[in-house]
């Protein structure tokens, strides 16, 4: 069985002018440890894509199955549940707690998830060894860099152990070594924990590294390579 299972997904939105049909008749299976690059021109539909599979976005209709259960049924308290639990998300923007150090960064999910302080620093430690910030963990996101920041926010999206890590653009902000050294890293996570990867992106270097590529045109599949 895939791990995510797309069926006759749909998203309209009703914009004042005309409606923008942003995702249109998708079908999709995505595989356990996968290293996935959905990609397209601008406004083909790849993050309004995400953001449904991630459970932000509600399709209009169509299902995303996720591990055989039907995200797109539940309401909204208990997909803001399932996200915490489930998912990882790592943003273009890294979207950290600017007066939280790394650890406490990374440690934030798992507060959420009512883990136990030790527990809670263990993990966080062992993350940010994985990513190799083992020796940034007191520091602040200001004293970081572009690409250690972006780092430490692969490390948060994976300490809830999710099944599967979306990415949206997390090269677009980073210099062309800081995006390598980020995608080797990521890379590492995929082998060594099975770790499933699903990235947008307009990023050569990203569909490089990419063992699929899917892309969308006008909301559609119009190709889907595996290398």
């Amino acid at each position: 069985m895939a791990l995510i299972e797309i069926k006759n997904l749909n998203k309209i939105y009703n914009t004042i002018a005309v409606p923008v049909h942003a995702v249109k008749d998708v079908n999709l299976l995505i595989d356990k440890g996968e290293f996935t690059a959905v990609v397209g021109p601008s406004g083909s539909g790849k993050t309004t894509l995400l953001n449904i599979i991630g459970g932000l976005d509600k399709p209009t209709d169509g299902q995303v199955i996720i591990d055989g259960r039907d995200i797109t049924k539940l309401s909204d308290s208990k997909m803001v549940d399932y996200r915490l639990k489930n998912i990882g998300f790592v943003f273009q923007s890294y979207n950290l707690i600017p007066v939280l150090t790394a650890r406490e960064n990374i440690e934030f999910i798992m507060l959420l998830q009512g883990e136990n302080k030790q527990k809670r620093d263990e993990r966080a430690t062992e993350l940010l060894k994985a990513v190799g910030l083992g020796d940034r963990i007191d520091t602040r996101p200001a004293m970081l860099s572009g690409g250690q920041q972006q780092r430490v926010a692969v490390a948060r999206a994976l300490a809830s152990k999710p099944s599967f890590v979306l990415a949206d653009e997390p090269t677009a902000n980073l210099d062309s070594a800081s995006a390598e050294s980020l995608l080797d890293m990521m890379e590492e996570l995929n082998k060594k924990y099975d770790m499933t990867f699903i990235f947008s992106t307009h990023d050569s270097r990203v569909m490089k590294r990419a063992r699929r590529i899917i892309t969308l045109v006008d909301g559609k599949i119009a190709d889907d390579k595996k290398s």
